[in-house]
């Protein structure tokens, strides 16, 4: 079993980030990743400062590079369980020791079960209007509804587009959201929604259940958002009402020496908010380490020991 100074759970952008500062401050820093991101389905990223348009795989790709480059190691595998004391079992049987762990494990996005729904997500069928919103401007767009958030979506989409249609399909619209839609433009297709009509490896429209089909060559959904923290409540990390692990500002859970960054923390991180999260938290994390290895040199000073190496 090798030991670490930082076992960092999950490869994504929060947490490459964070492996790249640690390795840069001369932390032995492992980074175990499964190889499942999110934004795996989608071909390109954008809001990213000098990156825009950049593939998410070129982005990991990149990183991992620069985490490797100044020694840090890359571990392709998926952790099962971090015992106390941060024992990091992975599957296939092996294990690692950390001083502190580091869980940047991500969401997961459940979706409207619908034909067509998981085949064209991250494609024409899209979350973020700030990610690819430009993309598909003055295009006739429309927006899924069954969340509570879906008439703010709408009313947001409409920013890239003049021809934005609302599917409410199980909601029930009140009078003053139907305003608030007429008055920004927006058609509102009344009725439940059946499928995604797809032709020639392209969205073509919505089909209602009666049959209707309005044309639309991409739609805006808000999937519900499930954090990946089996390994942090399995530390005993405290929650919050809608299941999300108490953090403070760099990250640091309620449990001494276990941080968490990016969507795992906060559901609504861009690749570039995750990825300074991750910096943050390492920064905090170093700190931290900083202060228990002056509480040994010192410890080891008093009884004249031979000081710990860094």
């Amino acid at each position: 079993m090798r030991d670490y100074d930082v076992v960092v759970v999950g490869g994504g952008a929060a947490g490459l980030s964070a492996a790249l500062v640690l390795v840069r401050a001369r932390r032995a820093v492992a980074v175990v990743d499964a190889g499942a991101p999110r934004n795996a389905p989608a071909a390109h990223m954008h809001g990213f400062l000098s990156r825009d348009g950049m593939s998410p795989r070129d982005l990991l790709a990149a990183g991992r590079a620069e985490v490797a480059g100044y020694g840090g190691s890359l571990i392709d595998g998926t952790v099962v369980d971090v015992a106390p004391g941060f024992y990091v079992r992975l599957a296939g049987g092996s294990s690692l020791h950390a001083r502190r762990i580091l869980v940047a494990t991500g969401l997961r996005d459940e979706l409207p079960d619908l034909p067509g729904v998981r085949e064209r997500w991250g494609w024409d069928l899209l979350h973020c209007p700030y990610c690819h919103g430009y993309e598909v401007r003055d295009q006739p767009l429309g927006v899924l509804g069954g969340s509570p958030e879906a008439v703010q979506h709408a009313l947001l989409v409409r920013q890239w587009s003049a021809d934005v249609t609302l599917f409410p399909h199980t909601d029930t619209l009140v009078p003053e959201q139907r305003e608030q839609l007429q008055a920004r433009g927006i058609q509102i297709a009344d009725g439940t929604v059946a499928r995604l009509v797809v032709g020639n490896d392209q969205l073509q429209g919505v089909e209602l259940r009666d049959g209707t089909v309005v044309a639309r060559t991409a739609v805006f959904v808000r999937p519900r958002f499930v954090p990946n923290a089996n390994l942090l409540t399995g530390l005993g990390c405290e929650l919050d009402e809608l299941g999300w692990v108490v953090h403070d500002p760099t990250g640091h859970t309620s449990v001494a020496g276990v941080w968490v960054a990016g969507n795992a923390a906060d559901p609504r991180a861009q690749v570039i908010s995750a990825a300074g999260q991750g910096s943050a938290a390492a920064i905090a994390l170093n700190a931290d380490l900083v202060d228990e290895d002056v509480k040994h040199a010192l410890a080891d000073h008093r009884t004249g020991h031979t000081a710990r190496p860094a």
